[in-house]
């Protein structure tokens, strides 16, 4: 089977990590796959915060479950509370992935560098995983600014990466393949 497309079927979201930083070459590599990612009339729009001090990744951890913890949705209250919860799962490397405000289209663009990003992890052997919980830090300001997010930018999306803390290989789920309509 092709490479990339083993790649992309074997990739998993990861929620336990070493605390072994990854190093610089492959973090590199990850962020340089992000870069190359697909763009709205090749704006390019997006800025990559790296995040690997450990003081800060609790912060952000602490206070993403204070906001959780207000929520409306009971499922997202309930974690927010649970205090063995980590909502970037204790990795050591924490990617913000923000977008230029005035782009066409800087929240796809940004979800594409993503994707990238997780799929080059895998192919490094490294654990990713997608994080939303941390939507509603990204509102406030006081937040965005301890972020080093530049004026302009709005983050979207966070993403956990590390050397994956796993025994064995993580099944794939069943995968609908029923999504197809055809036309000739």
């Amino acid at each position: 089977m092709n490479e990339v497309l083993k790649t992309i079927k074997n990739r998993r979201s990861i929620r336990s990590y070493l605390q072994d930083q990854i190093n610089q070459e492959e973090l590199h590599l990850i962020i340089e796959a992000g870069i190359y990612a697909p763009t709205a009339h090749n704006d390019q729009p997006w800025h990559f915060t790296v995040i690997q001090n450990e003081e800060l990744l609790s912060h952000i951890n602490e206070k993403t479950k204070e906001l959780m913890a207000k929520s409306e949705d009971n499922f997202i209250r309930t974690l927010g509370l649970n205090p063995k919860i980590n909502t970037i799962y204790n990795a050591p490397t924490l990617i913000i992935v923000s977008g230029k405000k005035d782009a066409l289209e800087p929240k796809i663009d940004c979800s594409a560098a993503i994707q990238n990003m997780l799929i080059a992890a895998e192919s490094l052997n490294i654990g990713s995983v997608w994080l939303s919980f941390m939507t509603p830090l990204f509102s406030l300001q006081d937040e965005v600014e301890k972020l080093g997010i530049p004026e302009g930018y709005e983050p979207y999306y966070g993403a956990a990466f590390g050397y994956k803390n796993i025994e064995k290989e993580l099944t794939a789920p069943k995968r609908n393949v029923d999504v197809i309509n055809h036309i000739k």
